[in-house]
């Protein structure tokens, strides 16, 4: 199977995880034409490389669909997909079908930890009703199993046997 990888982020820190009760921080998220991704520790120059053992949100997949969706839903004109800081946004691929499996994008394997759950911070970064909207939506956290590149455009999409079952998403 195809699908598109439209857009890639990184960010250097950290303007929400962590901030709950002060202010948003300033960090910038960059899009980028290429992440590199390293087994277990996450991605280069992104906020949560080595953050710590085996974490779930190594890297983070939204789809492209569900951003247009959302835009037309609560009127967003202007806003990118780089307001929901995830690294890796696609197009044609139902990423809820990859939780608890692995999976290999553009020769760089992966395995889907479960949904990136959307927080109050959405209300603040795009509009109010963005959490609430993005309930059941908020894209895939996975763990990185192999070192690699990912770049924007086509990606030929593997799907190895389930390994975990999958968690609980309300959609």
């Amino acid at each position: 199977m195809q699908a598109t990888i439209q857009q890639l982020y990184v960010s250097p820190g950290h303007n929400f995880f962590g901030h709950h009760g002060k202010p948003a921080g300033s960090n910038p998220t960059q899009e980028v034409a290429e992440l590199h991704c390293r087994a277990g520790r996450g991605i280069e120059g992104d906020r949560f490389f080595d953050y710590k053992p085996d974490y779930a949100g190594q890297i983070t997949f939204f789809e492209g669909e569900v951003f247009g969706a959302l835009g037309e839903a609560l009127g967003l004109a202007g806003a990118t997909p780089a307001a929901l800081r995830r690294n890796v946004v696609t197009r044609g691929l139902d990423l809820w079908t990859l939780a608890g499996r692995e999976f290999c994008l553009q020769g760089v394997w992966f395995r889907g930890a479960g949904e990136c759950k959307p927080c109050y911070w959405m209300d603040a970064a795009l509009a109010p009703g963005a959490e609430s909207w993005l309930h059941g939506r908020g894209g895939l956290r996975a763990r990185i199993l192999s070192d690699g590149w990912l770049r924007a455009g086509t990606a030929e999409v593997v799907i190895a046997a389930m390994t975990a079952a999958p968690a609980t998403l309300n959609r």
